[in-house]
């Protein structure tokens, strides 16, 4: 071939390359850009928001507080949908499944990401892998409490007495989450205390009140008008510091037991592979609406503090959680109810 030819042979080839090429890029663009405008226009569509509760508990009040607020922030429908359970775990594998896309959201619990991993080996959902957290919405300490009848006053009192030969004090649990706070107390402190368990707080409550077990750890909104009334008597708060729901309240740990800390929470967690600017957005909103004082007054009714924790914070009180609860759990023996 002569060198004309070969150089016209070179130059269609190039010419070819450069269509080919140009051709590739323009079949690329179009998904590039519309992966990044559905990113940017999220939400352009209703946005589902998983509760592994019946509606009406405090949950359930929690996630649709959040949904009203992130309707109004970013214009577009934010439905709660009721899953309830199998421990929270069908509301949960529901949204593990879901498209990461920002479009289906959990309502999750301290017992879905640090408890139901240990009590069930075969767990459908797994938190580190299928889950992604934004925030944590609010949280609320424990009381520990005890029938009136019972010669105590104090944390100290109660540890000491439950350690006489004599005595075998009963202590009523709802859950498991209940239950491990209270072997985390008997672990730490030394407390002589045995587990009867009831199906409901409702039920729980009246057996201490009723004199059938002698003390109970509950969340407070049950506990507070009996409280009130003289028909139980508050001891302590299970939180590190004190609450400002019950101001008037020790902590266990001042009271006796060092490090003692137990707070239960409600927070709002994304499929695994959700983009980062989605969850950025919630975590920032969410954040925003646990600010506002009428939200704050609701949940304190509820016996629960607004929060709005970074991204970050929630991943990191999660991991930490999960390892001292799964050690008090296989310590103590407690099984699924």
């Amino acid at each position: 071939m002569t060198r004309k030819g070969r150089n016209s042979m070179s130059g269609k080839v190039s010419t070819i390359a450069v269509h080919g090429l140009m051709a590739a890029l323009i079949v690329a663009l179009p998904a590039t850009v519309q992966a990044q405008a559905g990113s940017e226009a999220w939400p352009s569509r209703a946005v589902r928001i998983v509760a592994g509760f019946p509606p009406g508990g405090s949950t359930d009040i929690i996630g649709r507080t959040a949904a009203q607020g992130l309707a109004e922030a970013f214009r577009q429908p934010f439905v709660v949908e009721n899953q309830p359970g199998a421990s929270t775990a069908i509301a949960a594998t529901a949204v593990a499944r879901a498209a990461p896309d920002g479009y289906t959201l959990l309502v999750g619990v301290s017992s879905t990401m640090t408890i139901n991993p240990v009590l069930y080996p075969n767990l459908s959902y797994s938190p580190d892998r299928d889950l992604r957290p934004v925030t944590i919405m609010g949280s609320f300490p424990l009381i520990l409490a005890v029938n009136p009848a019972l010669p105590v006053t104090t944390v100290r009192e109660l540890i000491d007495y439950s350690r006489r030969p004599e005595q075998q004090l009963n202590y009523s649990t709802a859950s498991v989450a209940f239950q491990l706070a209270t072997e985390m107390f008997k672990q730490m402190s030394g407390a002589r205390l045995y587990h009867v368990p009831y199906k409901g707080s409702s039920q729980a409550m009246l057996a201490v009140l009723s004199g059938d077990v002698q003390a109970v750890i509950l969340d407070g909104a049950p506990l507070v008008p009996h409280m009130q009334s003289g028909r139980l008597r508050a001891l302590a708060v299970t939180s590190a510091t004190r609450s400002p729901l019950y101001p008037m309240l020790p902590t266990v740990a001042e009271s006796g037991v060092p490090d003692y800390q137990v707070e239960l929470w409600i927070g709002l967690f994304a499929p695994a592979r959700t983009p980062g600017e989605i969850v950025a957005k919630l975590q920032a909103e969410i954040a925003r609406i646990m600010q506002r004082p009428e939200v704050r007054e609701k949940f304190a009714r509820l016996g629960i503090e607004a929060r709005g924790d970074s991204t970050e914070q929630t991943a990191a009180m999660i991991r930490a959680e999960a390892v001292r609860f799964a050690a008090i759990i296989r310590s103590a023996g407690i099984k699924p109810e």
